[in-house]
Formats: structure tokens, sequence, C-alpha cells
């Protein structure tokens, strides 16, 4: 693990550098491929994944607000308890994405077959986005989150492990919001942008009100793209492979339990294409060409998780 002043960020077809606090940043390094990852305690946000040959996968808006004043647009964010906001008696995507972590002393890691790193957040010391219910400072819930995050030369592995610290029992969601950079700015290029796996999946389209089953790979339309995926029955792992831009392939598998008993993997899809692109202040206007979102999440059927037990979820990359 280190640090540095001076970080390299894929934000479109070109790379920036961007000046961050050192306290505030936490670099892993795989010595033996050359493979690196970024990440912010803010939100223990993931901001960059290169693999051992330099393809950066992940994309992050030239944009983005990084002071700790408003969720980062663009990198991973983390979605938990709530994916949107079905509550609203506390804010969309849950509080993970507006508060500062902590690196779990000892954790970091630099092996011959990965590097990797775990931090933690308490409900104690979160200070942002609980609202005034279901969580709020009144609330007789808790909750203690270990992000953990594992690279090595073509793979990142992120794993979200939540642990009731309390009596009651809760509903949630989680979910892990991945912006995908796509190569050379294709991503309205259906044939160089596309997402294989989703085929046989229910989908909610949020911009158009209709339901229906899809039977093709998933591409972005001209216009906004905001779609919900649910698993047919039986289906629990969710394998996606992703076809982002020019000489970018991206094999996607997610799973998740609740003390143990595995949930089926829902999946989103969302690209604001440039109407809503050039209404976002933190959002280049433009970058909707190089960006694809495809996120995995626990959203429907899940289990309450009881007092004293945990669930994980789980995500794996791999640049293919």
């Amino acid at each position: 693990m280190s640090t540095s002043k001076a970080l390299v960020f894929y934000t479109s077809t070109s790379s920036s550098e961007l000046d961050c606090n050192d306290d505030d940043i936490v670099v892993i390094t795989h010595t033996k491929s050359g493979a690196n990852c970024v990440i912010k305690k803010f939100g223990s946000h993931i901001l960059s994944y290169q693999t051992g040959t330099k393809k950066p996968l992940i994309m992050l808006s030239k944009d983005a607000i990084m002071d700790g004043s408003a969720a980062i647009r663009g990198g991973i964010p983390l979605c938990f308890p709530q994916f949107g906001q079905p509550d609203n008696s506390y804010p969309q995507h849950g509080f993970l994405r507006r508060n500062k972590w902590r690196v779990v002393e000892g954790s970091d890691f630099d092996a011959d077959d990965a590097a990797g790193i775990s931090l933690e957040l308490e409900l104690k010391d979160v200070t942002e986005a609980r609202g005034d219910g279901t969580w709020g400072n009144d609330t007789n819930l808790n909750v203690k989150c270990i992000f953990t995050v594992k690279i090595d030369g073509k793979s990142m592995t992120n794993t979200l492990a939540m642990e009731n610290l309390g009596s009651d029992a809760f509903d949630f969601q989680v979910l892990f919001h991945t912006y995908y950079l796509v190569a050379m700015g294709k991503a309205l290029d259906n044939k160089l942008c596309n997402v294989k796996g989703f085929e046989g999946y229910l989908v909610d389209d949020k911009v158009s009100g209709e339901t229906y089953t899809q039977s093709d790979p998933v591409t972005i339309p001209d216009i906004i793209i905001d779609r919900v995926y649910s698993p047919p029955e039986g289906k629990i792992e969710l394998n996606l492979t992703i076809a982002a831009g020019v000489d970018n392939l991206v094999e996607l598998k997610a799973n998740g339990d609740v003390d143990g008993r595995l949930v089926p993997v829902s999946g989103v899809v969302w690209n604001p294409h440039k109407i809503k692109a050039e209404a976002m202040g933190d959002f280049g206007s433009d970058q909707y060409n190089d960006m694809i979102c495809v996120e995995p999440g626990l959203l429907t059927d899940v289990p309450k998780l009881e007092g004293g037990k945990t669930a994980t979820f789980t995500q794996v990359m791999t640049s293919i």
C-alpha cells in the first residue's frame, strides 16, 4: 500500500492527473504483475483499476466532486442499505458512499498471487446520509461494513461484508454501481459496446416503463438507458461478458449470501446519454460516450439480516 499526491485517472479516452489529500487516498500495487488500484477513503470508493498491462477498466468523471461534499461520480460507488430510494427516510443509494472509512489495521498485503486491503465503517461513525427515519440517529439498528479489494494482473475482486451488530433484523439492498471505461469513446457503437449474459432476465425499463424478457445482448440505445434485470428462477450467480470499446472485453461474476444462504443476483445497466449528461454538474457533457454502468446487486427477495449475522456480496471483474 502506498500514497501519492499525483495520481493518474482515466476519465475518458485520455488520462489526467488529480491532486488528492494523501490521508484520503490508498493505492494498492501488485508488485509481481504491476496492476494497481486507487481507493478514496471517502465512500471506500474505487477510483481506478489498471491491469498488469496498464489497461484501465474503470471510468471516473473528469468533473467528479472529490472534496467530500457529495458522492463521487464514476468509479465504483457502494450502495447500501438501499439502491435508489425505496425508503425515503434516508437518501438515495444509502450512506456508505457519503462517509469516510478507515483502513483495517494489518489488512494490506502484496503477495505473488494478489495484493489487497480492507476498509471498514461502523454506523456509529456515519455522520452523513443517515436521514431521519429507518437509519436516523435514534434508530435501534446497527451495522458494520467491511469492504475488501483484491487485485492481480488481470482481475479485481470486491467484497462487501455487512454484519448486523444489533439485535433487530433489518431489510437491505446492496449494489456495486460500477462505471466501466469504454475504450475509444465507443459506448454508442453496439458492436463494440454491449453486455452478454442477461438473456432470459426480466427487464424493468425505468425509462419506457415497460417490462419484458431480455432476448439479446444489451446495447445502449439512442436515449438514456436505465434498466433493472431480475434473474429467472433458479439463476443465482450473475455471469456477464462486457464489451467496453476497442480491444476491451471484461468478464463479470457476482454472488451474494445472507447468513450463508445464497441470494439471486440482479443487475442494472445505465448510461445517461446526452441530455441527462449535460444536466449533471459533476459529469462531462460528452462523457456518456466513454462509459457504461453495469451494476450487480441483491435487490429483490433479499432475506432480512438478523441480529449477529453477516451478509456478503462479491463481484469479480477480469480482463479477457
